[in-house]
């Protein structure tokens, strides 16, 4: 049985100090009907407040998940605004080093174009009859025709030269446009996240101090009994790789961050999101990932779930807008969202996409 799974049923069945199980038959038996009928009265109560608090769960994981989305969509946006930013500084470059190669040319064009007029700018045959020297003027002509040559290699490339620069020109302008794009949507998704998360926010903050409590056991529970079905289907039973040795070092680091909250967009060290989590843990392992949960399911080496091992990145979700990382025996760790901590919870507890290998 895997470790979030049969050995936590015992908790979660077992009757709480408040459910009345064990007053039910002592009640009955001394007042006859009557406490029973309070205890069914109290029940009823107690399913309908349950049944309002599953309600706001439900709101609240469907904000924060709307929220971890949008967060995805601003890491992608911010990772865009900073290649472009780098693409830019390197057209730049290309620009300054380009102008000063043309200022270059255009002085040596006009120094030959100077020395054509000193010349005086006859024609050779001219040149030749009224000159003393024949066959000195024969050498000068030579010479002519490799100035002529030069001249025309120095207006070639001055062409090519302005042609490169142009070229550059046009190039920064289109990542100027990208960029301001890719900026809006970072602004934009950046709006939608707040929007949501402060929504998310004060509908908790209206609960109880002890109805947050139970809102938290509510998603405890649902978290279980979505592991525990994930586990009656078999899912372990073929699993039973080993981590390597980067992963190891991969998930040393991600759960030595448990307890550590979640804010979104965060990678450490203080702070995580999900991805971030992941990110930052591979970093340790000795491998670069992709920034986003959609982008490590995109770009990172699948692999088939029976094949899963310690250190391999689950991604949830159908959009791919959750991460956790395997760590053996039916569990992950993760940072599920804001107001949670890091945490371990069963690899079954959500909608599973499929497995990444960083180090595949």
């Amino acid at each position: 049985m895997g470790l979030l799974g049969g050995t936590a049923t015992a908790a979660y069945a077992d009757p709480g100090p408040g459910s009345g199980a064990g007053r039910d038959a002592g009640g009955d038996a001394k007042n006859g009907g009557g406490a029973k009928s309070d205890d069914a009265k109290g029940g009823g109560s107690a399913a309908a407040e349950d049944k309002r608090l599953d309600d706001v769960r439900k709101e609240i994981e469907d904000l924060y998940r709307k929220a971890e989305q949008a967060t995805d969509a601003f890491n992608g946006a911010r990772e865009q605004v900073e290649l472009q930013q780098k693409e830019i500084v390197k057209l730049a470059r290309n620009i300054d080093s380009t102008q000063q190669k043309l200022a270059v040319l255009k002085r040596r064009a006009g120094a030959l174009a100077s020395a054509q007029y000193r010349d005086g700018g006859l024609p050779p045959e001219a040149r030749l009859m009224l000159g003393d020297d024949p066959e000195g003027f024969l050498d000068d002509a030579t010479l002519a025709r490799k100035g002529q040559q030069a001249v025309k290699g120095v207006i070639s490339q001055l062409a090519r030269t302005k042609g490169d620069l142009e070229g550059y020109s046009k190039a920064a302008t289109e990542r100027w446009k990208v960029l301001e794009e890719n900026r809006k949507k970072k602004e934009s998704a950046q709006q939608d996240i707040k929007k949501k998360i402060d929504a998310a926010k004060d509908l908790e903050s209206r609960l109880a101090a002890k109805e947050k409590d139970r809102l938290k056991k509510l998603e405890e529970d649902q978290a279980f009994l979505k592991q525990q079905k994930w586990l009656d289907s078999g899912a372990l039973k073929e699993i039973s790789g080993k981590a390597s040795e980067q992963g190891k070092k991969a998930i040393s680091f991600a759960t030595s961050q448990i307890g550590k909250n979640y804010v979104w967009g965060a990678a450490g060290p203080d702070t995580f999101d999900c991805s971030g989590l992941t990110l930052r843990a591979w970093q340790a392992g000795g491998k670069t990932i992709p920034r986003t949960s959609q982008e490590q399911w995109h770009q990172l080496p699948r692999v088939a779930l029976k094949d899963m091992r310690p250190g391999d990145l689950i991604i949830y979700f159908a959009d791919a807008s959750h991460v956790g990382m395997y760590l053996g025996d039916g569990a992950i760790v993760h940072a599920p969202r804001p107001g949670r901590q890091v945490t371990i919870t069963g690899a079954g507890s959500m909608p599973i996409l499929g497995i990444v290998r960083p180090d595949k």
